[in-house]
């Protein structure tokens, strides 16, 4: 019996047919702005007006879906920047983080620069090949925070060969009193320049559904399949049998 109950204690699995999936070998950091001025109600999402972070959510959330093959990462980042996610295959659980992600949890300011130098630091630590790799800035581009200033950032994420495609949210005209909301589209434009990446605004949801799909097409490098195994659970019939065996000697017991 206790040979059972500890067989099912160590949660063991049957696991299932071998799949494969292509390996595209791209790194795709996400790094999204939770700043205050992303609460801005001037995106639109199936023709309604919608916060910047609530239409950033809806179309970035898809995107990650569809990075089969791909590692995908994200950032969060107000009046600082933090890894919420490194970078990996999981994508359910960067999708669960940047659902769960909301405006203020890293602060009201933007530390735009300090977002960049994050991504080009982890990025970095991943080794060679850094033609692969992508970071993809979701912002108004207004930074109010932080070490680095944004372009300093960017200086530093060209000579570590990382490319950066920004993508402003919301309108170029400040919307809300009390918050710095209006769109630095210069500054997204000159992030993208020079490392290599490309600008793109976005005040809608069907925007930024084209630009999600050129990303698609970003940097692909076909590497070896990838092994993909799924598991069932097997510790449920040694489970049963340790209860069966307990109740027959509890039976047994009150016999004698």
């Amino acid at each position: 019996m206790w040979l059972c109950l500890l067989f099912a204690a160590a949660r063991p699995l049957l696991l299932d047919t071998e799949l494969t999936a292509p390996a595209t070998g791209r790194d795709l950091m996400l790094a999204v702005d939770l700043s205050g001025s992303m609460e801005v109600r001037d995106a639109r999402l199936a023709g309604r007006p919608r916060s910047r972070l609530t239409a950033i959510k809806s179309v970035a959330g898809d995107f990650i879906e569809r990075r089969v093959g791909d590692r995908v990462g994200l950032i969060l980042f107000g009046g600082q920047a933090y890894l919420q996610a490194p970078l990996s295959f999981d994508r359910a659980t960067v999708r669960a983080f940047l659902d769960e992600s909301s405006v203020g949890l890293a602060g009201r300011q933007t530390a735009l620069g300090d977002a960049i130098g994050l991504a080009v630091k982890r990025m970095s630590d991943e080794g060679p090949a850094p033609e692969h790799r992508v970071l993809v800035l979701l912002t108004d581009g207004a930074a109010t925070a932080g070490v680095l200033t944004p372009l300093k950032a960017a200086q530093l994420a060209r000579e570590a060969g990382l490319k950066i495609y920004t993508i402003g949210i919301g309108s170029s005209r400040g919307s809300q009193p009390g918050i710095s909301s209006e769109l630095d589209e210069a500054t997204l434009l000159a992030i993208a320049n020079l490392t290599g990446g490309r600008y793109f605004r976005a005040a809608a949801t069907d925007r930024l559904e084209q630009i999600y799909a050129e990303l698609d097409l970003l940097e692909p490098a076909e590497l070896d399949e990838l092994a993909l195994r799924s598991g069932r659970p097997a510790h449920l019939p040694a489970l049963v049998l340790a209860l069966l065996l307990g109740l027959a000697l509890a039976w047994r017991a009150r016999r004698a």
